[in-house]
């Protein structure tokens, strides 16, 4: 079984930037994306963005403006970059793979989840 890695979260003040990477131990087949949520406290996971197999990305509602995730193909990990980052953004975030099963089934793999934590 595949596993998800990320680094990179930790405690940053208001308006500073922060680099989360997630990296899989091995090659996913039938990869469809990759991607992070993220989770505060007494909220629901959420969308942050995600990249499909064919580099397209994708964002969560107002992520788009301070966020941007990229791919390493050689590396099979994603990185997001956050930049500008407010109190709101606090929260676990969660890397996430989306495959295709043998029996054409969507398969999901979670990491752990890291911290982070926005705060002056």
């Amino acid at each position: 079984q595949v596993q998800l890695v990320e680094s990179g979260g930790g405690l940053v003040q208001p308006g500073g930037s922060l680099r989360l990477s997630c990296a899989a131990s091995g090659v996913i087949d039938r990869l469809v994306s990759m991607g992070w949520y993220r989770q505060a406290p007494g909220s629901e996971r959420e969308l942050v963005a995600y990249i499909t197999v064919y580099g397209t990305p994708q964002y969560g509602d107002s992520m788009r403006e301070r966020f941007s995730i990229s791919r390493d193909v050689a590396s099979n990990a994603v990185h997001l970059q956050m930049n500008n980052l407010q109190t709101e953004d606090t929260g676990v975030y969660y890397c996430n793979a989306k495959h295709f099963g043998p029996d054409t089934a969507l398969n999901e793999i979670w990491g752990q989840g890291t911290q982070v934590t926005v705060s002056s």
